[in-house]
């Protein structure tokens, strides 16, 4: 038979725990001359280096960069755990990797238990480049990836624009 005292200290344990979740949610827009043509919002996955990155943040440590930066490529791969970078992160254009025009923490659940990246890309180059898929990350080149996912198929032209506003949760199970 189990001690009393101690079942109820396990019991009381258990309910002192709580779990922490990331959860991350992207809405994409595609714009073209002031209008919107399209315009999707889905989850991504917070990837594991992603999690690693956000530990080393708690704890204030020199190894992690704050996730500032957004990407945005052709890679057609789905998301997986393991990635580390975009598939086909483009570079030239004006759709280059940068840091996010807006930089907040916004309310979800409890006050502001969201950071908020928002970004707006104008297409310069010439032809049609077709993007597929997004990325937060925490330096200019290289760096730590924190979230990843890939999406429908956007065909921007010149002059067109990609906006998106990513949003990464810290929430209880």
């Amino acid at each position: 038979m189990q001690d009393p005292f101690w079942a109820g200290m396990f019991r009381a344990r258990q309910l002192d725990r709580v779990d922490l979740r990331l959860i991350g949610e992207l809405t994409i827009r595609h714009i073209r001359d002031g209008k919107v043509l399209y315009e999707e919002t889905l989850r991504n996955l917070i990837v594991t280096a992603g999690k690693a990155g956000v530990a080393g943040l708690l704890i204030a440590t020199d190894v992690t960069d704050h996730f500032t930066y957004l990407a945005i490529g052709t890679g057609t791969t789905a998301p997986a755990a393991g990635d580390t970078t975009l598939e086909a992160e483009l570079s030239a254009g004006g759709m280059e990797r940068a840091v996010a025009d807006t930089l907040s923490r916004v309310t979800t659940t409890v006050t502001n238990d969201t950071a908020q990246l928002v970004i707006e890309w104008t297409k310069t180059s010439a032809g049609t480049t077709t993007v597929t898929e997004a990325g937060i990350l925490n330096a200019a080149a290289a760096g730590d990836l924190l979230a990843r996912q890939t999406f429908t198929g956007i065909a921007l032209e010149q002059n067109d624009k990609l906006s998106i506003t990513w949003k990464v949760q810290v929430a209880t199970s």
